[in-house]
């Protein structure tokens, strides 16, 4: 598998998005080059790793190409398409032929620890470091208003005095203009029609985005990525289904997100109301009359026969408890089915059958 990302993150495979950001949070501070004077090129070797190893591993998508292809699957070197795939994995092939277009290529360490860390200070807490001379953190007193690695990224001034001094600074890219931060892109809606069946029974549908994606020194490569996109039973249309981020990566620009939402193709037979489903049978003025057998196919392939003894008038509604679509936050739950009635009366009748009704009816 070539290099272990789970080992060098000191987790195990099964670990949790939450357990690799803990993980991660301990192994960056303790590696950072700032706070390893005396072994800097270790320790720069080391925070390349761990960040590298929590960027694949946080990524759903990067971490199932690893899991199944390991390193050198995910820089690519992964099977042509066909070949098969883990949860996700498809994700990172070309679909047609030719060569793979995606190859991974790690962002720059610094970049991730500041994103990471927000606007919190990282260096703020650290009691360890109390050993290190200076009166530990004493000389670090202006950090605090700098904004943590927010500041380090876009910050005009530069802090002096303390344990990590200029170099702290150069080392996430030197002194740059104050400014809010990269803005992110408006959103990217795409229309996903399913079937009136896909929205009862819920389905999984393969979507291929393309998008370009930058790599460790800015500049952008094209990828193809298919998203695995899970439809519950009873959505609505008009649900969304949000990917963060996974529009193009643009210099300062946060990417934007990727939105699917869900629409309902029509259906030859149902349509839908809420969580009820609608049908309508055509039938005769006699049928009305004397009753009326309805047969219904259901969305999951069952055969309904629903007798009708009551007299069918033109606004009568037949209504079948629990035979709707399944209601999304409780899917044992069901609407109903409602069915109408459309009354096909006679254009005309003779005198003996205007008569013989008369006398029927009276």
């Amino acid at each position: 598998m070539g290099v272990d990302y789970y080992k060098i993150l000191q987790v195990d495979k099964n670990a949790t998005e939450e357990d690799l950001k803990k993980s991660y949070r301990k192994l960056a501070m303790k590696w950072h080059p700032d706070k390893n004077r005396n072994k800097q090129n270790d320790a720069e070797s080391k925070f390349k790793q761990i960040t590298e190893a929590y960027e694949v591993l946080s990524d759903p998508q990067k971490r199932a190409v690893y899991d199944q292809y390991g390193e050198e699957g995910l820089k690519g070197q992964v099977p042509q398409s066909g070949s098969g795939g883990g949860p996700g994995g498809a994700a990172f092939y070309q679909s047609g032929d030719g060569p793979n277009v995606f190859r991974f290529n790690p962002r720059n360490a610094n970049d991730i620890f500041a994103e990471f860390f927000g606007n919190s200070n990282p260096f703020g807490s650290m009691g360890g470091m109390g050993g290190m001379g200076g009166g530990g953190m004493g000389g670090m007193g202006g950090m605090g208003g700098m904004g943590g690695p927010a500041s380090m990224r876009s910050g005009s001034s530069r802090f002096s005095g303390g344990m990590f001094g200029d170099d702290m600074f150069n080392s996430f890219g030197g002194s740059r203009p104050m400014s809010s931060g990269p803005r992110k892109a408006p959103p990217v809606e795409n229309r996903l029609p399913c079937s009136l069946e896909e929205l009862f029974k819920g389905t999984t549908k393969k979507m291929k985005i393309s998008r370009e994606i930058a790599d460790a020194s800015g500049k952008t490569l094209p990828v193809e990525e298919i998203l695995t996109l899970d439809i519950k039973p009873g959505w609505k249309r008009g649900t969304k289904i949000t990917f963060p981020e996974k529009g193009n990566e643009l210099p300062n620009v946060v990417p934007a997100d990727v939105i699917f939402v869900v629409d309902e193709k029509p259906h030859s037979v149902f349509t839908r109301e809420g969580n009820d489903l609608v049908c309508t049978h055509k039938i005769s003025l006699a049928e009305s009359l004397t009753g009326y057998t309805v047969h219904v196919n259901t969305l999951d392939g069952r055969k309904l026969t629903i007798p009708v003894n009551n007299v069918i008038h033109p606004s009568y509604e037949e209504v079948v408890p629990n035979e709707g679509m399944p209601i999304p936050k409780n899917p044992s739950r069901r609407g109903n089915l409602r069915i109408k009635f459309n009354i096909k009366f006679p254009a005309k009748l003779t005198a003996e059958q205007k008569s013989g009704i008369k006398r029927l009816l009276n």
